[in-house]
């Protein structure tokens, strides 16, 4: 893929990377539940979501009626942008009107993911307290016990309780519904508009907030046309985009309530002509190991997006030998920032990419001097747009963001001399093992190159004379005959230094610890390696 098609340029003087000037058709007040309502208004027989599980197909019409009368109720309530709704629901039909009356009545929603523990969803609600919650009927007890510290109204999105309220009841026609407006921002398009859970990898989940300004993209590579597969919840940021490219830009959503199976995803990718699908890269690696996965029932694939993990080059190149018609496309960013890179197409597969618009970069070493190419510091990214920070968390928030607006990510990359970014490591992981400073995922590159590895966590094993001492914890590909001894031989050729060597040694899994998302976490990991025999 032309790398001109994504523009980054780089300041000698300041050693400052820019992607291209950011550009709007709408004005920066301009509500973001403000434009879904002229879009689901002006095409009502667009078809913005369709639920597998019970076959629901949602017209804009539909989807828009029922978000104007649970609005209408929102502002019945008194509720305005100083409130708080809280949303604990997976993928069902009810979802995405919630998630537009919120924006129309400017109240902030706080979606959290369902199948998180009682103590975690505890903790992340109490931060924001909302007073009025959604949430899926299976899920009612765990959220009604991790909120009984301040009491709030609760409505089942799904399997109704007797006894309880259920969104249903607030779906019944109104006689205004048809004059209805929704609400101007009261601060701006530097008001909050959403708040997302951090992924929660180095340590608790922080409450996110989400400006209204950020929901608001012109380019986004999808149109009417689109029929767009993301299995991640409003919780998650590609969650919320999905729901934003079927609100916004009038894409056809499969949603659904069932957890990832690549069996599953090659039927739903038949049933609908599934043209536009974002996975995570333990999924894409399943996908490619499935012998439902034939490139005659994939074939309506045209863009396929993987991210938030390491991917090898060889299981890039089996998923387009499958998505055959499919241009694969991959991203750096993070809840905090939103879309920092992108990187079109699989002819440097190992770069996060060039920079989005609006996007700065610094590369900073320990004395904050910024860096120049092929030089590995943290990355320091500058939106050029207002954050919120983390809800109630001042500290956290500046720890994050300093007083200059500049992002301190904690991942370690360089530039190369094409202005592409790489991604090393997070700053939290570097490992030492006597004496010498190791990244944990230059390991897992060099493993994933065999082809009878499908996912990889390497994690560091203590030992108080030698430091860190780096094991491998590996999930095999169906019917593989890997041994320990060809993953150590195979890092030995391929890395020097003594630091990298697998001096812990290779333990095999059936799957790594992960998020509710899908995102390797690397300290259950490192307990993994250490039970395993």
């Amino acid at each position: 893929m032309n790398a001109s098609l994504i523009p980054t340029t780089y300041n000698e003087k300041d050693n400052v990377w820019s992607g291209a000037k950011r550009g709007s058709i709408y004005n920066y007040d301009t509500s973001v539940g403000r434009i879904i309502f002229n879009t689901m208004k002006n095409w009502p027989n667009n078809v913005c979501q369709i639920n597998d599980i019970d076959g629901v197909s949602v017209t804009n019409e539909q989807g828009i009626t029922w978000a104007i009368r649970i609005a209408q109720y929102l502002k019945k309530r008194g509720l305005n942008h100083k409130d708080v709704i809280g949303i604990a629901g997976k993928n069902t039909t009810y979802v995405m009107p919630l998630g537009v009356a919120c924006l129309m009545n400017g109240t902030p929603f706080h979606a959290v993911n369902p199948v998180l523990d009682e103590d975690t969803i505890r903790h992340v609600l109490s931060i924001t307290k909302p007073n009025l919650i959604f949430c899926d009927g299976q899920e009612y007890k765990k959220i009604h016990e991790a909120t009984v510290g301040w009491h709030p109204e609760i409505y089942t999105l799904t399997d109704p309780i007797e006894g309880v309220p259920k969104i249903e009841t607030l779906l019944d026609p109104t006689t205004t519904e048809r004059f209805y407006q929704p609400e101007p921002l009261k601060s701006g398009g530097d008001q909050t508009v959403a708040i997302l859970c951090s992924s929660g990898t180095t340590g608790l989940p922080k409450a996110v907030c989400i400006s209204n300004s950020i929901l608001i993209q012109d380019s986004m590579l999808v149109n009417s046309n689109t029929v767009l597969f993301i299995s991640s919840s409003l919780d998650w940021i590609t969650g919320l985009w999905a729901f934003v490219f079927s609100t916004v830009f009038g894409c056809t959503r499969i949603i659904t309530n069932k957890p990832f199976a690549p069996e599953y995803f090659v039927q739903l990718a038949q049933k609908y002509k599934i043209n536009y699908a974002v996975v995570p890269p333990r999924h894409l690696s399943a996908l490619i190991n499935c012998p439902d996965a034939k490139s005659e029932a994939l074939t309506s694939i045209s863009m396929m997006n993987y991210g938030g993990g390491l991917v090898s080059a060889s299981t890039l190149q089996k998923a387009q030998e499958l998505c055959k018609q499919a241009v694969f496309n991959s991203g750096y960013g993070m809840t905090e920032v939103g879309a920092i890179t992108i990187n079109l197409g699989l002819s440097n597969t190992s770069s996060a990419g060039r920079l989005v618009p609006g996007i700065k970069i610094r590369i900073v070493n320990e004395e904050g001097k910024n860096l120049a190419y092929n030089e590995v510091g943290e990355i320091y990214v500058h939106t050029g747009q207002a954050w919120n920070g983390y809800y109630g968390n001042p500290v956290e928030t500046r720890r994050m963001q300093d007083f200059e607006g500049w992002f301190h990510t904690g991942d370690l990359g360089y530039f190369d001399e094409q202005n592409f970014l790489y991604i090393v490591d997070r700053k939290k992981e570097i490992l030492k093992y006597q004496g010498l400073h190791y990244w944990p995922t230059e390991i897992e590159n060099v493993i994933t190159e065999l082809q009878q590895v499908q996912d990889v966590c390497v994690v560091g094993v203590y030992d108080e004379r030698e430091g860190d001492a780096a094991g491998a914890l590996v999930v095999k590909t169906k019917g593989a005959t890997l041994s320990e001894r060809d993953v150590i031989d195979h890092v030995a050729k391929r890395l020097t230094g003594m630091q990298k060597q697998l001096h812990a040694g290779v333990r095999f899994t059936d799957k790594l610890p992960a998020n509710v998302n899908g995102k390797t976490l690397r300290k259950a990991a490192h307990d993994v390696f250490l039970t395993q025999k």
